[in-house]
């Protein structure tokens, strides 16, 4: 037989049926806490004390909670979890509950553990009693010491809930939430705080409290809270005919809270007012020797938080300031795209991120987007970001390839005097073409939301994150190739957005696209309602968004361009060059040459592989003229000019410029600085 059962203990058929008439008559009622299954059946005698009727207790400990304080309630949990543990077979507690009407009533509570044969505890009988009356008397003078000692001990705990209290509203919400007004007997707090010589009122007080021309008062004033700030000493309001006689300008517009005392109290920080704190009662008429130190110390505990948490703000106001003066200002208008940007600080104090962004026009109709990250949370990891956002931005405009761009941005925060990493995406989107070049480092993988809203993942290979490359001689970062139909939206983040505590990235990542996909299709609403998710679920990293929508096809600029760096034995950078002419001819209306276009640039760009060193540079763009052509351009390192010639016997080798001559309009070789061009061109349709 299971011994749960045969050593469990059940209550008697008939309870409570026939209450103890000895209880009863002594106002005490009884439970029985039946541990297996969790219900603690309580007689009507035990409803009575906790003010409770029978509908409206379902036999379930936790629904004494609209009865019992939060706190009260954890140290009655505490002391019946150690009696259980400890073998102990009886335990008793006083402790106040809050009746219907508001008021305060002291209870006592006296329970039996009852344990089966194996020693297992079963089941708690016991009893609860009205116990107001018994402590007010003079033979229960000894058990107010515990309520004194339980007084004191309200600050230490208002302290430690004042700990982790970051803003001014954190403190206030302590004070106001965690039942220490209860405790003390207040009904409710007024607070002020210094600013510029004036008392800024900050706690209102009830509801219907707030007296009109208050919320800023001058400390010559005759108002309470700006005495205390002038003396720096408490002031007891004994009386609402003290209150009356003291403040005659205050009482009449307050008077109709029924307000019969209150404490006001400067909070005093490293020797100086910082502000002044006011409660308020409404069935209290003096206040004991006791309950004024009490109260002073309160005070003290009180104006520490807040300093701490002024200072808190003046630096997080400041580090966020830092941050966003290292920001673009403005995004720019960008002819054939929609662009929005979102920076969400840190909720970390001074502990801001290196997060960034940025949006670079380039010339032919070409548009560079950047976000980043630096390594750490702080003012020097911002300072990192500014300088590699200026030197990225530099670099790009410069012309350089997106693979160039982060090659050299990672050797220059390599040779920054700083220990810091960081990883980035840079994208360089044609928008006449809708081909988009991105390079990763070490960086979360961007997403690609199409017209209709559907959402994926766009897998970048990448190199390592800035610095570390250089530091590692890993400069080399492979260039991915995506096409952006119109419509189509880019959206590049940094991991704040997709960090979820207890989560991997992979499911941050998939409740981004998730939301991505059901999100609005307005990119403004869109990026507020990404950073309103990180709030909600408590983010304290720093975020940044951008996201890059193309609009319609346009026409291209005279003398625009895409440019692919091939490099030798790089077999996917060749196939992303391949890509990139495929989709700009396609885009660019020359659908019908686009074999050839093709071809004849994989010959070139074949050519100065096989025959040069340090790879090639291919360039596409569109020439506007009498006649509209599509030249492609491959550059390489070599002097050496290209000779057209036959064939060999095996019919392998010696077709390149053959097919080119053949294929084009035109063609031709220049000598460059440090090597030549080798060129062609292809008369193309004009463009509606």
């Amino acid at each position: 037989m299971d011994d749960r059962v045969a050593g469990a203990l059940s209550l008697p058929d008939d309870w409570p049926a026939h209450p103890d008439l000895s209880l009863a008559l002594n106002r005490m009622g009884s439970f029985d806490w039946d541990l297996d299954s969790g219900l603690m059946h309580m007689d009507q005698a035990a409803l009575d004390v906790f003010d409770l009727r029978a509908d409206e207790y379902d036999n379930k400990p936790t629904t004494l909670g609209i009865r019992v304080p939060p706190d009260e309630g954890v140290r009655l949990d505490a002391m019946v979890t150690e009696a259980l543990k400890s073998g102990l077979t009886n335990y008793g507690a006083y402790f106040r509950m809050v009746r219907r009407d508001g008021s305060l009533q002291w209870t006592h509570t006296q329970g039996f553990v009852r344990r089966d044969t194996t020693g297992r505890p079963r089941r708690i009988i016991g009893i609860v009693r009205d116990a107001t009356q018994e402590l007010a008397d003079s033979t229960a003078r000894r058990d107010l010491d515990v309520e004194r000692r339980r007084r004191t001990s309200l600050v230490e705990a208002t302290t430690a809930a004042l700990a982790h209290a970051r803003t001014v509203k954190d403190v206030i919400d302590v004070l106001k939430n965690s039942q220490g007004l209860a405790h003390l007997g207040a009904t409710s707090l007024v607070m002020g705080l210094i600013e510029a010589g004036r008392i800024h009122l900050v706690a209102d007080g009830p509801e219907g409290a707030f007296v009109p021309g208050t919320r800023y008062t001058r400390t010559d004033e005759d108002y309470p809270m700006s005495e205390v700030v002038r003396t720096l000493g408490p002031r007891f309001i004994e009386s609402a005919e003290d209150f009356a006689d003291s403040y005659p300008v205050l009482w009449p517009h307050i008077s109709h809270l029924g307000i019969t005392s209150a404490a006001y109290l400067p909070l005093i920080a490293q020797a100086r007012p910082i502000g002044a704190l006011g409660l308020l009662y409404s069935d209290k008429n003096g206040f004991t020797g006791d309950e004024r130190n009490l109260l002073v110390a309160l005070g003290s505990s009180i104006a520490q938080s807040l300093q701490r948490a002024m200072l808190y703000e003046q630096e997080h106001d400041l580090a966020e300031g830092l941050q966003q003066a290292m920001l673009p200002r403005r995004i720019p208008e960008v002819p054939g795209a929609q662009i929005a940007v979102r920076y969400r600080s840190a909720r970390l104090g001074r502990d801001i991120g290196g997060d960034w962004y940025d949006v670079i026009p380039l010339p032919g109709g070409r548009v560079g987007t950047v976000i980043g990250d630096v390594q750490g949370h702080d003012t020097h990891a911002a300072a990192v970001m500014g300088q590699l956002r200026i030197v990225l931005r530099a670099y790009a405009a410069e012309g350089h390839s997106p693979a160039t761009v982060m090659a050299r941005a990672s050797v220059f925060l390599h040779e920054l005097d700083t220990d810091r990493f960081a990883t980035c995406t840079y994208a360089e989107a044609d928008l006449t073409t809708g081909v988009v070049q991105v390079v990763r480092a070490g960086h979360v993988d961007p997403l690609v939301r199409d017209a209709d809203g559907n959402c994926r993942k766009v897998l970048v290979e990448g190199g390592l994150p800035l610095g570390l490359s250089a530091e590692f001689g890993r400069l080399e970062y492979p260039v991915s190739t995506v096409e952006l139909d119109p419509g189509q939206t880019m959206v590049l983040f940094t991991d704040g957005l997709v960090e979820l505590p207890g989560a991997d990235l992979d499911e941050g990542m998939q409740l981004l696209t998730a939301m991505i996909r059901n999100g609005p299709q307005d990119l403004q609403r869109l990026a507020d309602q990404l950073c309103e998710s990180v709030d909600e679920r408590g983010g304290e990293d720093d975020v940044a968004v951008l996201l890059l929508r193309r609009k319609a096809a346009h026409a291209p600029q005279a003398g625009g361009r895409l440019q692919q760096h091939v490099g030798q034995n790089d077999p996917e950078a060749l196939s992303s060059a391949r890509h990139m002419i495929r989709a700009a001819v396609r885009a660019w209306g020359a659908k019908e040459r686009a074999d050839e276009v093709e071809l004849a640039a994989d010959e070139l760009t074949t050519n100065a592989l096989m025959h040069t060193d340090g790879g090639a540079i291919v360039t596409i763009r569109v020439l506007t003229g009498p006649e509209r052509r599509l030249r492609v351009d491959v550059e390489d390192r070599s002097s050496a000019l290209p000779r057209r010639r036959d064939a060999g016997e095996s019919g392998v080798s010696g077709r390149g410029l053959m097919l080119v001559d053949r294929l084009a309009d035109a063609w031709g070789v220049e000598s460059r600085g440090t090597g030549k061009c080798v060129w062609c061109e292809f008369v193309i349709p004009p463009r509606d």
